[in-house]
């Protein structure tokens, strides 16, 4: 039997944790999500109207790094609750326009609160300071921006 090469790795190996707390966040986040009629890549999609005050239909498509098809549906389903409205833009009645909606905001701002708690809940035995440094590790380990971050979540799985 040939002996297997000898791999030069850090004592403790982090992916296993990472995992289970994904597993445990998405649980979690479903759970509060559901009950308030929005899914992930609805509160994505909203979170980003909200921070960009709007945005034409095309470049939300583009933002969230979705086929148009699949931003009309996701757009659908939020005028639908009255979250969102889309409107012809003034200075291009080829384009529309979608913005959050009274309603879309303060469901948004519901969500971010319960969002916040799963968080509390889940990473309880970190304390201000090292939820900061995981934070920032993180995000150097994906080597993403926040908004990268988020959009990626939205967007599936390339198989």
């Amino acid at each position: 039997m040939t002996s297997l090469p000898v791999v030069n790795q850090p004592p403790h190996r982090c992916g296993a944790l990472l995992g289970q707390l994904a597993r445990r966040l998405q649980t979690r986040s479903e759970s509060v999500l559901t009950p308030l009629g929005l899914r992930p890549r609805h509160l994505i999609a909203l979170t980003v109207l909200r921070d960009q005050g709007g945005s034409s239909q095309q470049d939300l498509a583009k933002t969230l790094e979705m086929d148009s098809t699949n931003v009309v549906g996701l757009l659908n389903d939020l005028e639908t609750e009255n979250l969102i409205e889309r409107r012809r833009s003034p200075v291009d009645r080829r384009r529309h326009v979608v913005e959050l909606t009274d309603v879309g905001a303060k469901l948004l701002a519901r969500a971010e609160f319960a969002l916040a708690a799963v968080e509390d809940e889940v990473f309880r035995g970190l304390s201000e300071e090292q939820r900061e440094t995981l934070y920032t590790l993180l995000q150097q380990a994906t080597n993403k921006s926040e908004i990268e971050a988020c959009t990626e979540a939205v967007r599936p799985p390339v198989c």
